[in-house]
């Protein structure tokens, strides 16, 4: 189960690691699309970017930590473990509710949604609630 878990965020944190970076670095591509997003609610386009950008990035420093969580899970044996089964559902949901937002925004704000980001975000929504049911199969399995 931590395996699987190890895998499924780690990569989930690298994929997201990109997006959070060009929302706040400012890269081209993420300030047009936000330019566009940012017309329909009536609101400055470089502060949803922004917060956009660092939602994302509390995003991936929680599926990070879920991830280094739950090696040290693995090798901590004792009583001081890490409350990791509260954290990476916590981690899981955020993420899952966080895409879930990037979907509505993709097919509310922009003229066309761009197909590689719906797959991504898809994909991400998809992995974390497979991962919350895993962690509350181990939860039920512990009790």
């Amino acid at each position: 189960m931590k395996k699987l878990l190890f895998i499924t965020n780690i990569l989930m944190a690298v994929i997201l690691s990109r997006f959070a970076i060009s929302k706040l670095a400012g890269w081209e591509i993420s300030v047009q699309a936000f330019i566009e997003m940012a017309k329909p609610l009536g609101i400055d386009p470089t502060f949803f970017r922004i917060a956009t950008g660092i939602l994302i990035t509390i995003v991936v420093i929680g599926y990070f930590l879920t991830a280094m969580f739950s090696l040290l899970n693995k090798v901590i044996r004792n009583n001081a473990t890490v409350p990791f089964t509260k954290w990476a559902t916590y981690t899981n949901i955020l993420g899952f509710l966080t895409m879930m937002g990037a979907l509505i925004a993709e097919f509310s704000l922009r003229v066309q949604p761009k197909s590689l980001l719906v797959y991504i975000a898809i994909g991400i929504v998809l992995v974390s609630i497979a991962n919350i049911l895993i962690i509350k199969k181990a939860i039920k399995t512990e009790s």
